[in-house]
C-alpha cells in the first residue's frame, strides 16, 4: 500500500493537453518516464527544470481530494472499487475552456468560466470519498499552515483535512512553482502560446487515482476513471 493517495482531475491520456502538460513538466506520471520539455525562447533547460520541480512531483492534475493516508481498515482495492462506483454514477461533462494564468504567485491552467458540474464533482469527491481518509497527524496538520488560515479555512481543514474545498475550491492545473513577478510576466506569454493548440480541444472531465509510494516520492497515476464508466 502506498504512503498517500490523491484524487485528481486529469486530461484523458489521448487528449493533446495531457501530451503538452506532461512534456512541459518533464515527466509522465502514468509511466514514470522522463520526458524532454519543449524549448521556450529565453528559458534554458536548467531554469525550466527548476521552475517545474514542484508540480512535476505531483504530476499533471487539478486537485479534487488532496493527498491523504488511507485508514488502517481500508486498502487500495477498496478505494479503487469506490471510485469505480462513484464515477459510474456521474454524468459525463466537458470542462469550461482553460486558460494560462497566475494564481498565488505561480502559473497554472484555470477554467475561464464557472461550472456547476465541476463544482458539484469537486464537492462530491470531498464528501463521498472521505470515509477512506485517515485523520491528519500533527505533522501533516502543521504542514497545512493552519495559523495562516482564517476561521472558515481552519474549520474546513479540521473537518476535511484541506482548506481549499467547497466555496473555496479553485480548480487549477499547476505549471510552475512560485515565481517573482518579473519571471511570471516573462514566462506567461510563452506558456500561452505553448498550450494554445491543446486548449482549443474540448476537454472531457476525467478522474484519476494517484499514489505517493513513500514520503517525498513522485506521485504516480494508478488508474483513470471516466464519468459514466471506467477508462
Amino acid at each position: 500500500m502506498a504512503y498517500r493517495y490523491a484524487i485528481y482531475l486529469v486530461p484523458p491520456a489521448e487528449h493533446p493537453l495531457w501530451h503538452a502538460g506532461t512534456h512541459w513538466l518533464g515527466s509522465d506520471p502514468a509511466t514514470a518516464a522522463a520526458l524532454r520539455p519543449p524549448q521556450l525562447p529565453g528559458l534554458d533547460a536548467a531554469s525550466q527544470h527548476a521552475i517545474t520541480s514542484e508540480p512535476r512531483r505531483y504530476g499533471l492534475h487539478a486537485t479534487l481530494k488532496a493527498p491523504f493516508r488511507l485508514r488502517d481498515d481500508c486498502n487500495a482495492a477498496d478505494l479503487i472499487a469506490a471510485l469505480q462506483a462513484f464515477t459510474r454514477a456521474l454524468q459525463p461533462f466537458t470542462l469550461p475552456a482553460l486558460q494560462v494564468t497566475e494564481l498565488d504567485g505561480f502559473l497554472c491552467l484555470r477554467p475561464a468560466a464557472e461550472s456547476q458540474a465541476l463544482q458539484a464533482l469537486a464537492d462530491a469527491c470531498v464528501v463521498e470519498l472521505d470515509a477512506f481518509r485517515a485523520p491528519l497527524s500533527d505533522t501533516e496538520l502543521a504542514r497545512r499552515k493552519p495559523d495562516l488560515l482564517d476561521a472558515r479555512g481552519k474549520a474546513l481543514l479540521a473537518r476535511w483535512a484541506y482548506p481549499h474545498v467547497f466555496e473555496r475550491f479553485r480548480c487549477h492545473i499547476t505549471l510552475s512553482g512560485r515565481l517573482p513577478p518579473s519571471a511570471r510576466n516573462d514566462l506567461l506569454p510563452a506558456l500561452v502560446a505553448l498550450f494554445a493548440p491543446a486548449l482549443a480541444e474540448p476537454l472531457p472531465a476525467q478522474l484519476a487515482l494517484f499514489a505517493e509510494d513513500h514520503a517525498g516520492a513522485a506521485f504516480r497515476l494508478v488508474q483513470r476513471f471516466s464519468l459514466g464508466g471506467n477508462a
